[in-house]
């Protein structure tokens, strides 16, 4: 099997150690090796998360070396800036295009770097933006993001959707199971359309 190196990246409270548990939780059931990573930052006060998640036939380390992901997953739209010492000319970008303004951009110490965003995304192989909270908002999940963003993702990864909703059941509260497939099924809707 292929090894896949994916970085899942948000602002504390989105959803990104979730959704990376439930890529984790996805690749045992098929029966693959796997092993996370997780820095928190100031989390709980809406600092940067990201987990590093590797995927293979025998996984030794379980966070990426610097220039070896071979998917980014942004859960806000300028977060992924943060960790571009990942980044290669092999790495795949699919991007929330939701922004959570930062105090320190609220009290105008600086701008929101959209010119740096356009910018960055050159370095990668392929980016995809969308807007995955306007999608799990609309369909009733305001709290879904990251696993609208899973749904996207899950068009790159050779895992069953049938495992990819047994692992979101395991992994979300019960009373949110119905909602959060809804959410996945439409991110992976809108994965299938953009690879068209």
């Amino acid at each position: 099997m292929k090894s896949y190196n994916i970085l899942v990246i948000g602002v504390g409270g989105q959803g990104s150690v979730l959704a990376s548990d439930i890529i984790c939780e996805t690749a045992l059931l098929e029966n693959t090796d796997v092993k996370k990573s997780e820095v928190h930052g100031m989390a709980q006060r809406g600092g940067s998360v990201v987990s590093h998640v590797r995927i293979g036939e025998k996984v030794y380390s379980p966070t990426i070396s610097l220039g070896d992901a071979d998917y980014v997953v942004s859960l806000e739209r300028m977060e992924f800036l943060r960790y571009m010492e990942f980044v290669s000319k092999k790495t795949i970008l699919i991007s929330n295009a939701q922004k959570i303004i930062p105090s320190s951009i609220i009290n105008d110490a600086e701008l929101y770097p959209d010119k740096d965003i356009n910018l960055y995304k050159k370095n990668f192989k392929k980016s995809y933006e969308f807007d995955a909270f306007e999608v799990a908002k609309n369909l009733g999940n305001p709290r879904g993001v990251g696993v609208v963003m899973l749904g996207f993702l899950s068009v790159f990864l050779p895992f069953s959707k049938e495992n990819w909703e047994k692992a979101i059941s395991f992994k979300v509260p019960k009373k949110t199971i119905e909602t959060n497939i809804l959410v996945f099924r439409k991110g992976l809707e809108i994965g299938q359309n953009r690879l068209k």
